[in-house]
């Protein structure tokens, strides 16, 4: 068995014997099960409270225009007097809209006051504001000479249809559908790479500080331990993302048949059943469209691109943290020297949502598709929209010629400042190393 085989084994048998990696591995899932479980949870406990406002309106246009609804309950206390309105919605209400006596309609554009100990989200205030401005907008057309109720019937509200050259009916939203598919896929490569190349990091600080990497060093050169640690965490990262896999379909399956007996129990249909089935026709031949877009997107090529992609990125990445855990005597040192490296990651991120969702075969998107430290992430959010051969071919290309190049550059490091020990290294003496 050759030296390189025998460090990746050491390097996969001692991380996957760690019992931090043990435990997360199989808790992991059930952690995100139950989190989406809580915030499903907790946001029909908001659905279920109703705010109560209270309404002071001493010019009497707007109290009407307030309209109760089952998130949030208008109250008129206009009634009262301004200051026991006040007191009355301290100890009962969320707030009190107090609108003003005014000469003019126009006036309360800027006088209506909401009155309340916390403030308010914007949403509310942009509901008041809607209701303040319906209100002005309907007397100044009235005043103009125009009837308000002609010109709100005569609105439109167009729904433009969507198709292909084809003659085959096109969907709404379906751009954003491709993002988040790409999106999910490029966002997995980032967390991998972020989370084992510390990973790589540490293991090398740890045997550099503990000094065991002096013996080690003895026998194996320091490129192939180098490689040795960044495919021994790969293997062990991807045997995570196996385990995570199936317990996540396991778990899924439980809870679909779950709720699939708990739905069949019951054979009984009733009318009102029936109208809401009969209603739901044509979402569900939409939501079939969906389905059927979906399944006529690359996916055969996605696949294969996320494993080219995921190794690509994840051997281009852990070689530089390789490197930088050489360099450092300790993590806290090592600070100075991540940012370059996932700042990257970070336009990566960026690129891909703002860039490749509005026009996806643009220059901007193509280009960071292409640079080896970008292209695992925003080569995957374009490849849903059709990305052409020789653009893959050559990003590809590209980020494996530059694995080498950085391996190479990374190994000069990593050779001199395994055995340098008391001294926090500066970029300039990087650069020096590089000529050793």
């Amino acid at each position: 068995m050759s030296i390189l085989s025998l460090i990746i084994k050491r390097e996969f048998i001692a991380k996957v014997r760690n019992k931090s990696f043990i435990v997360m591995t199989f808790l992991s899932p059930l952690l995100f099960v139950g989190m989406a479980l809580l915030v499903a949870f907790l946001s029909t406990m908001n659905k279920d409270s109703v705010t109560q406002i209270a309404v002071h309106d001493e010019a009497g246009l707007l109290k009407k225009e307030f309209k109760s609804d089952k998130f949030t309950h208008y109250t008129d206390l206009s009634v009262m007097p301004l200051q026991t309105a006040k007191d009355t919605a301290l100890a009962s209400y969320e707030g009190l809209i107090y609108i003003p006596k005014v000469a003019k309609v126009q006036e309360l554009k800027e006088k209506v006051v909401y009155i309340s100990e916390d403030s308010p989200s914007l949403e509310f205030i942009s509901d008041v504001e809607e209701v303040i401005d319906s209100v002005i907008t309907q007397d100044n057309l009235k005043e103009l000479g125009f009837d308000a109720q002609k010109i709100e019937a005569a609105k439109a509200n167009a729904a433009l249809q969507l198709a292909k050259f084809s003659g085959e009916e096109s969907l709404k939203g379906l751009n954003e559908i491709k993002v988040a598919i790409g999106g999910l896929f490029g966002y997995l490569i980032m967390m991998f790479i972020v989370i084992y190349g510390n990973f790589v990091m540490r293991s090398v600080i740890e045997e550099k500080t503990s000094r065991i990497i002096e013996i080690i060093i003895s026998s194996v050169k320091p490129y192939q331990l180098m490689m040795g640690k960044i495919i021994g965490n790969s293997l062990a990262g991807i045997l995570q993302f196996l385990i995570w896999a199936i317990v996540g379909s396991l778990l899924f399956f439980i809870a679909s048949t779950f709720f699939g007996m708990q739905m069949g129990a019951n054979t009984s249909v009733s009318p009102e059943m029936m109208e809401a089935a009969t209603a739901n026709v044509d979402k569900m031949g939409k939501f079939q469209m969906y389905i059927n877009e979906i399944s006529n997107l690359p996916l055969a090529t996605l696949l294969v691109s996320f494993i080219v992609y995921f190794i690509g990125g994840y051997f281009l990445y852990s070689s530089l943290y390789a490197a930088i855990g050489a360099a450092v005597d300790s993590e806290t040192d090592s600070q100075q020297f991540l940012l370059p490296i996932i700042m990257p990651l970070i336009l990566g991120v960026y690129i891909g949502f703002f860039t490749v969702i509005n026009d996806p075969h643009g220059t901007i998107a193509t280009v960071f598709s292409i640079i080896p430290f970008t292209s695992p992430i925003v080569m995957m959010m374009r490849i849903p929209f059709g990305v052409p051969w020789w653009q893959l071919a050559l990003s590809i290309v590209l980020l494996f010629g530059t694995f080498i190049f950085v391996v190479w550059f990374a190994a000069k490091i990593y050779r001199v400042g395994i055995l340098m020990y008391g001294k926090k290294p500066t970029w300039k003496e990087l650069y020096k190393w590089l000529k050793y």
